[in-house]
This record gives structure tokens, sequence and C-alpha cells, in this order.
């Protein structure tokens, strides 16, 4: 045992009380009234002893034992459960994002997540986050079309008390939320022109103030936006300022929308289903009918729709087989009498809009592949001239995204006109 202080307390009962709980907040003191007192806690600590010591040795073992483990280190193969929930799927357009997340993820570069709206931006940058360097840093999403202009500048730079009518207390932005980590600005194409400048100053000086505060604030973020809109268009209409976007846009990343990878279908579904199983404790069957139908469909709400379509046939079928005649009305094909087992062999296929004469197939064959290049070669090349060049007017004119048709370009090796901005030539996007 360690060794202690031993104390007789004497006066009478008030005052022997009042040093008693004094001494007794003092570790190692043994406090006794009288000597009779302090003999029976003497037995009593001799009795103990044997125990006392065998507790010090273990305490002291879990101690050396807690000091000689290191914590293990975390496989670079680790994925978390629910962090690739809409990115799986072997597709070629989805292998480039996943290639482009990990090209991207360790650098602090800022990234320009494109896409669609429902297509997975958020997952997109919640995975450029999980493989950086700040991944043990908050992760803080805003989006920027969700809230008034008059309180985005709050929500994102914070405000002190009673910087405005309702500031009864002073708050933290975003920008100070995920000090040390990523700040994801979503639907940044909605964003006021008066807050893109207020952002371009922040990305360029790498500080702020809050409203209603002269102090200023030291910003350590990395930047992940995001949009559905198409920003060139946006910059010649005046809305979107060029120089805030060649700021965000330093790594872009153009995530397809379903319809360009229904091979991607039946894993999504499947994906779904178990995420959902554990959230409402029931599965569904769909038959090869019900996909291939599914296939067929345009999705333009993208994964967000499927997921949705996905729980509602959970609640409507729960444990049961559901098939082409099960699926609400918009997701059967619209023809009469379908021959079902043709849908199914024709499962990889799906509708498009037929706007050119179907060709006629030569008697000796043809590469498909190498044809289809052709025919899209040849597209692109008379969009391009009835264009004047422009890249964008192009796209509007095959209907396709801007980036989209900017990787064609290259694929092809075509030839264009010098464009009037930087970003309109041909440029791999996820390279």
């Amino acid at each position: 045992m360690t060794e202690r202080s031993i104390v007789i307390v004497e006066g009478n009962s008030e005052q022997r009380k009042q040093i008693e709980h004094l001494l007794s907040t003092v570790s190692d003191n043994i406090v006794a009234t009288d000597f009779d007192h302090l003999r029976r806690i003497t037995d009593q600590c001799e009795q103990q002893a044997p125990l006392w010591a065998e507790v010090q040795k273990l305490i002291s073992t879990a101690k050396q034992q807690a000091k000689q483990v290191k914590p293990a280190k975390r496989s670079r193969d680790y994925r978390s459960p629910e962090l690739f929930r809409c990115l799986v799927g072997s597709s070629h357009g989805l292998m480039q994002v996943k290639k482009a997340i990990m090209q991207v993820a360790e650098s602090e570069t800022n990234v320009m997540l494109l896409g669609e709206s429902g297509t997975g931006k958020e997952v997109v940058a919640r995975n450029i986050h999980y493989h950086s360097l700040r991944r043990g840093k908050p992760f803080v999403p805003i989006n920027c079309g969700a809230i008034p202009a008059e309180l985005l500048e709050s929500e994102l730079f914070g405000h002190e008390r009673g910087a405005f009518t309702g500031a009864i207390a002073s708050r933290r932005g975003r920008f100070e939320m995920a000090q040390g980590g990523t700040l994801f600005l979503d639907e940044i194409g909605d964003m006021p022109s008066s807050m893109q400048v207020k952002l371009l100053r922040v990305l360029q000086e790498r500080c702020f103030e809050r409203v209603g505060s002269e102090k200023t604030i030291q910003s350590d973020v990395r930047i992940i936006a995001a949009t559905h809109r198409d920003l060139d268009s946006q910059i010649e209409a005046g809305k979107f300022r060029e120089d805030l976007y060649y700021r965000l846009c330093v790594f872009p990343i153009t995530i397809p929308p379903l319809r360009e990878r229904v091979e991607d279908l039946s894993a999504l579904v499947e994906c779904l289903l178990d995420r959902l199983k554990s959230e409402r404790q029931a599965r569904i069957t769909l038959t090869e009918s019900a996909v291939a139908a599914l296939r067929r469909y345009l999705w333009p709400g993208n994964v967000r729709e499927l997921a949705n379509l996905i729980e509602r046939l959970l609640i409507m079928y729960p444990n049961q087989r559901v098939d082409i005649a099960d699926l609400p009305g918009k997701y059967r094909p619209n023809v009469d009498n379908v021959d079902i087992e043709q849908l199914a062999r024709d499962a990889p296929d799906h509708h498009v809009e037929n706007t050119v004469s179907c060709p006629t197939l030569p008697d000796g064959g043809l590469d498909l592949k190498q044809h289809l290049a052709d025919v899209e070669r040849s597209l692109i090349e008379q969009a391009l001239a009835e264009a004047d060049g422009v890249v964008a007017r192009a796209a509007e004119i095959l209907r396709t995204r801007r980036t989209t048709l900017v990787e064609k370009i290259r694929k092809y090796k075509l030839e264009v006109n010098p464009p009037r901005r930087e970003f309109d030539g041909p440029l791999i996007v996820n390279s």
C-alpha cells in the first residue's frame, strides 16, 4: 500500500465534522477521531491489503498492455457499407467516375460535379471526401438553391448577435463548420450573383468575416461544387460569373444519367433492396420482364427516382414477386399485347427516339461497333459545322451535355474552330 498521512481530529462534534470533511477530500489521508477509531481503521486496511495489492497489479498490467497496442492501420481497400450505395455498377461511364474520384481525392484541388438531378452528385462528393486526407474532418453540405438569397450569406459565413433582425445569438456558418474538412456547395448554379462575388473573394483570399463582424477568420476548407445546370449557358446569359467558374471547375467530373448506364440497373436494384430490407424488414423479387421494362424507361429522375420506385413497390408488395403488370403505368412498355418473353430477351436495349430511318443490313454483315462510331462521328462533325465550331451550340443540336460532346470530340480527334473561351475547346473531363 502507498504511504498515507494519519490525522487525529479533536474538538467538539461540529468542529470534527467540518475538519473530517475537509481532510477526506484530500487523497491519502486517514482521518480518525481518537486512537480507538484509528485502530479499527488500520484493522480494516490490513484485511483489505491483499485485495488492494491485486487490484493495483491488474491496473498496472492493463496500462502496460494499452501502451503496447498500436491502432490498426485501415486498409486502403476498406469500404464503408453505405459508401457506394448509389455508385454500384460496372458501366463505362460509372467506372470513369470512380477512376476520377481516386485521381483527385488526395489532392486539394477544387472539384465541380456535373450531372442531372438525382444522379448521385452528393454521393460522389462524399466519396471524394472519404478518400481524401481530410477524411477525419467534417463534410458539410449546403444547397445553395434552397436558401433565400438574403439568408445565404449568414448560412455560409455565420453572423454575430444583433447583426440583423432576428439574430438573437452568434452563429457559425458552414465555412467554420467545415474547417479542416470539405464544404459541398450543391446547386452552385442557383447561387445569386451578389453571393458569387463574396464566394470568389473567399476562394481567392482564404478568409472571411461573419455578418456583423470585422474580425477576419482564416478558412481551411476544400470546395466541391455541383450543379445540374449548363454553366456555359449561364455565363453567356450573365447569370454566373466566369471567374468563379474557373475557380471552381478545376477538376470537373460528369456523372452519367441512369438512362446512359442501364446495364447497371440490376445491380442498383439489388443494392437498394438490400438497404431497404434492413430498414423495413421486407424484400421483393423483380421478375426478368419487370427489370427489362425498367431498362426501357428513360428515368428523368435518375437513381433518386429508381430508389423511390423500389420503396413504393416494397410497401405495395412486401415479400412478394413483382412482375411487369405490377409496375406503375409509366414504367410499363407503351405497347399493346407486348411480347413479354421478347422484352426480357431484349433487356439490354432501351427506348430511344426514332429520328432516323433504320439502315439495311448488308449481305456480308458489318462491324457494328465501327459502324456506330462512324455514324456518331459524322453526326458530330455535321453539328459542329452547323454551329460554326461552337461546342455548346453543337451540344444543343445533338441534345447532349456539352461535357459529353467534348469527350467525344477528343475521342475522334476532331478539329474545331478556336472557341471564344478557354473551356470551349476539346478537353478530357475525366483524365
